[in-house]
């Protein structure tokens, strides 16, 4: 069993506007927008990261806004629903805050002891608040919304799989341990983890595969201290027989991914070297940052990609 992941590192998700999707999560929400770039593959669509101040592993939203791009269609084979943690009490304000600015799918329910609030993000995308008694992670406030009640990173994930079983095994060798069984749902969770260390797994075997589109996650990634531990998982879980990427340099960031029995995409990225290694920490989030091999599109990129901002 391995004990160098600590927990979530983000969730990368895809939408159809990049605007509205920066307004959700900055203006709705309150998060920081940590990072503006574009994506590795296709540098024509943006590849934005929100969080608290600095983008705190087990803290960053990521989204590729596709525009135009068609809706998903939930499923089996995915992460349905990304949830996260606010403090003890302050359900009501989001309530009323989310309910008061249009956000849809609110539903209200205790489960594995915990209040929580079902929403949804602009093209469908499944999330929740959960209440959670002295999650010690300090909260981006600037965003308008108090440290009584503002996010204060992930909770945890929800899995949709026709059968968990395979994924079950999967993330006990990476660490985790059973916690809790509930209403066909095995929570599992990383010891001493950082804060964002639960993962749910739901069975739903006579649901159909999910198909991506807009509200879908693409990927989530698990977090390690730095490379040499990065690396150490990677030989293990090839060693296990899993096809794991060679390690991929996201320049806030190492990667590497691999495909999951129940057919979630992993990654596992490092803490190192954080989003503040071409921006100092008070304009995170300013400016348009492409990686070495896109910087001679500057001109054209700026043209093309859409405002974010009047």
């Amino acid at each position: 069993m391995l004990d160098q992941i600590k927990g979530l590192h983000h969730v990368t998700s895809m939408a159809d506007d990049a605007r509205m999707n920066n307004h959700f999560f900055t203006n709705t929400l309150g998060l920081r927008r940590v990072k503006k770039t574009v994506n590795f593959d296709s540098p024509d669509v943006y590849h934005l990261y929100y969080g608290d101040e600095i983008g705190t592993p087990g803290t960053v939203m990521t989204y590729f806004p596709f525009p135009q791009m068609p809706r998903g269609r939930a499923g089996t084979g995915e992460v349905g629903t990304t949830v996260f943690s606010v403090q003890e009490g302050s359900l009501g304000f989001w309530r009323d805050r989310l309910h008061a600015l249009g956000v849809t799918g609110l539903k209200e329910e205790e489960t594995f002891g915990e209040k929580r609030l079902y929403f949804a993000g602009p093209d469908g995308d499944g999330f929740a608040l959960v209440e959670v008694r002295n999650d010690p992670r300090t909260p981006w406030t600037a965003g308008g919304i108090s440290e009584d009640h503002a996010i204060r990173g992930f909770h945890s994930v929800a899995m949709r799989l026709r059968d968990e079983g395979a994924t079950a095994e999967l993330l006990k060798f990476m660490g985790y341990q059973e916690l809790d069984r509930k209403d066909g749902v095995t929570r599992l969770i990383v010891p001493d983890g950082n804060g964002a260390s639960l993962v749910d797994l739901e069975t739903l075997p006579n649901v159909n595969r999910a198909a991506q589109g807009a509200g879908s996650v693409h990927h989530v990634a698990f977090a390690v201290d730095n490379r040499e531990k990065q690396l150490e998982v990677r030989r293990a879980l090839m060693d296990t027989g899993y096809h794991v990427t060679p390690v991929i340099d996201r320049d806030y960031f190492w990667a590497i991914y691999f495909r999951t029995p129940g057919g979630v995409l992993f990654e596992v990225a490092t803490n190192e070297p954080g989003f503040d290694r071409d921006e100092d920490v008070a304009h995170l989030g300013s400016a348009l940052k492409l990686p070495q091999q896109h910087k001679h599109l500057r001109p054209i990129l700026e043209s093309h990609l859409q405002k974010l901002e009047d």
